[in-house]
């Protein structure tokens, strides 16, 4: 079975064991901060056994068993094709783990980034290996929400990329090319886009927080679980996206020319937005719904696994 060294054992590199293990990868964990990956281990088998219970994995104790903790950077590596890079989200830190990893790998093993901000050629310009390196940014929490987005540095190779593609596409993740380096890639800049908006409708008072959620989850969110803006908007006007476009794009030329500013985020904004939210959760009442939230996503996860494509 392939290797892949996963580095950095906190949430999300677990959620990346779960992902490789269920696909019969044997995984290596690996973390500066003695006893993390060691601990990690029985929260990966947690994980994987919660994944079968909806039907998302077939041998949750076999898949766990494939998982284990490295001593080591140097043993994590060992024999690994593959490494998956999950260390704090700081160039620093990026800098380097990444010179430490080009050291340590093997010449033909591609290194692979989870940083959600944080452009490649930040901190690969000066590897040896640079050409080998690139952004690979899961969503949170990565075995439940597929979507991998693949951003090379000016210096990545183009068979760094579609390798790549082929290994997350292997693992049943839906990996998707940014063709070139730009801030917050793709799904975070959309995200933020519509967080301004929201943010702004708030703050402004034209509609509650909660009624703004509600927007999303019980309108927008249900189309956009199985289809993307592009296939939404066809299925909009009688003649396709061209038709949408001629009809509508009019009404959103004029929302654009006055789009939500960056004081939406500004402290007083946010101050406004957060007393109309009402009481903060606990710490307890936050790991309850990230507990609910993970359950139902997996539910989600199970459905379209049964669902048939867009024709």
């Amino acid at each position: 079975m392939p290797r892949i060294a996963i580095i950095g054992s906190g949430l999300v590199g677990r959620a990346w064991a779960m992902v490789f293990a269920r696909a019969g990868w044997d995984v290596a964990m690996y973390d500066a901060v003695d006893g993390v990956a060691e601990a990690a281990l029985g929260l990966v088998a947690e994980g994987l056994d919660e994944l079968a219970r909806h039907g998302l994995v077939a041998d949750p104790k076999g898949s766990a068993a494939r998982v284990r903790a490295a001593k080591s950077g140097a043993d994590a590596l060992d024999g690994a094709v593959y490494v998956q890079e999950n260390v704090p989200e700081t160039i620093d830190a990026k800098r380097a783990i990444f010179a430490e990893l080009d050291h340590l790998a093997a010449p033909d093993t591609i290194l692979a980034s989870s940083t959600s901000a944080i452009v490649a050629s930040l901190f690969t310009e000066n590897l040896k290996g640079r050409h080998r390196c690139l952004v690979a940014h899961p969503v949170n929490p990565p075995h439940l929400v597929p979507i991998v987005e693949l951003v090379g540095a000016p210096w990545t190779a183009p068979e760094t990329i579609a390798r790549a593609k082929e290994v997350y596409e292997s693992v049943h993740q839906v990996p998707i090319v940014v063709r070139r380096e730009i801030e917050g890639f793709i799904l975070n800049r959309l995200q933020g886009a519509l967080l301004a908006e929201a943010f702004r409708l708030v703050g402004e008072g034209y509609v509650s927080p909660q009624d703004l959620d509600k927007t999303i989850k019980d309108g927008l969110g249900l189309r956009w679980s199985f289809m993307g803006p592009f296939a939404t908007i066809e299925l909009n006007a009688p003649g396709g996206i061209a038709d949408y476009c001629a009809r509508y794009t009019g009404f959103y030329k004029r929302l654009q020319a006055k789009p939500a500013g960056v004081d939406v985020f500004e402290e007083g904004n946010v101050a406004a937005i957060l007393k109309e939210w009402g009481n903060a959760a606990t710490p307890e009442q936050l790991a309850e719904m990230t507990r609910w939230r993970d359950q139902r996503l997996a539910a989600l996860a199970a459905h379209k696994k049964n669902v048939e494509p867009l024709p």
